[in-house]
């Protein structure tokens, strides 16, 4: 009646002496339907790596993204706000390269931003204002970053 003179195996040994059905993964529709007129034990759900949610959240959205039917578009950054970047970057006598290297990231991105072609980031965007001094998100787009108050 008691658990004493039970013994628990665990690792690799514990398969060997048929402790149980092993665990099959199915790949394919297929198999899942094979399973599923069996009667076996099913179990849908989805995992995600660990190393995917603390770095980059960017690929779960992505994922929710292919998963679903409808077709969004992603949203791109306005074009007057790549014009206001332009314009103050012009006023500073910066390249894009330039700009680029003042706020840590790749020429491109810089490009790709005054053209408006950017999925827009706020951290990017923060960046920016900082570099030129002009406010790029929210009410009052090209306005001096620290406006002097009256």
């Amino acid at each position: 009646m008691s658990d004493w003179d039970n013994v628990t195996i665990i690792g690799q040994k514990a398969r060997v002496g048929g402790g149980g059905p092993r665990e099959k993964v199915a790949r394919t529709q297929a198999e899942l339907n094979a399973a599923r007129r069996t009667g076996s034990v099913l179990g849908t759900e989805k995992k995600y790596g660990s190393t995917n949610v603390k770095s980059n959240p960017e690929g779960q959205r992505l994922t929710k993204l292919d998963n679903t039917d409808d077709v969004v578009s992603v949203k791109k950054l306005d074009s007057s706000v790549g014009k206001v970047i332009s314009q103050a970057r012009q006023e500073k006598k910066f390249t894009q390269k330039d700009l680029a290297t003042k706020v840590n990231e790749k020429p491109q991105v810089i490009n790709d931003y005054e053209a408006g072609r950017a999925v827009p980031n706020q951290q990017v965007l923060g960046k920016l204002e900082r570099a030129l001094g002009v406010k790029l998100r929210g009410k009052n787009i090209g306005e001096p970053l620290f406006a002097k108050k009256s």
